[in-house]
């Protein structure tokens, strides 16, 4: 039996309504995955970026701990050296202050000439020499001569042996220095110093660990004194 146009037409709405519904459900179907692989994408990004902001902070946050602990310690450094330099100036100050004090030893003839024949006996002692030169201040020439021969006589009888010790009067040791005497032999080849400054110094070298402690206590940080 032939359909009539309306029925046709009415066959036709009705696939058309059909076909519009499954493509509204593919449409939606697609939409939903599209968003949802979306969600997941933009999760997995958002995440990705989280991850490297934290990774990027806390690099920064161990760089800003690792500069303040630098800078705590060359602060620490500096108070130390400051310390250490104030200790040594003040270890320097009272070496100073023996110097100048040692100076005084000259102004008594007496005791400067005992300490002056010492001196120059210890000076023989130890060059062992048969001709020696001593050399002293312009202002010590007279007392030293006056104790040469008491040295040579204590330094023959106490070695058996001969020496001749001869004055310098050409070259004398600094009129500022504070006193004491050079002895060479062998035309300056071999030489002892044993002016004041000089025995001093070795002096300090000694006391310098023992001065430490007296003014600021033992330090239990020192592992060498000297």
């Amino acid at each position: 039996m032939a359909l009539s146009d309306a029925d046709v037409q009415k066959q036709i709405k009705h696939m058309m309504a059909f076909i519009e519904q499954e493509a509204n459900e593919k449409a939606e179907e697609i939409d939903a995955k599209a968003e949802e692989e979306f969600n997941i994408e933009k999760g997995r990004l958002v995440q990705q970026q989280r991850i490297k902001i934290m990774e990027y902070y806390e690099k920064k946050e161990k760089q800003v701990e690792l500069q303040k602990k630098i800078q705590s310690s060359n602060m620490l450094n500096q108070a130390r050296l400051k310390v250490l330099k104030v200790r040594e100036d003040h270890v320097r100050a009272v070496l100073d202050e023996a110097r100048r004090r040692l100076g005084e030893v000259t102004r008594d003839p007496s005791k400067y000439s005992q300490l002056l024949q010492s001196l120059v006996t210890q000076g023989l002692y130890q060059m062992m020499e048969a001709n020696v030169l001593v050399r002293g201040r312009q202002a010590d020439a007279q007392l030293i001569q006056n104790v040469l021969p008491s040295s040579v006589e204590q330094y023959k009888r106490e070695t058996g042996k001969d020496v001749v010790v001869t004055l310098d009067t050409e070259n004398f040791l600094p009129a500022d220095s504070t006193g004491g005497i050079e002895l060479s032999a062998l035309q300056g080849r071999i030489k002892v110093v044993n002016t004041l400054e000089s025995r001093l110094e070795m002096i300090a070298q000694q006391l310098v660990p023992a001065i430490r402690t007296a003014l600021f206590g033992k330090n239990n940080n020192r592992k060498f004194t000297d």
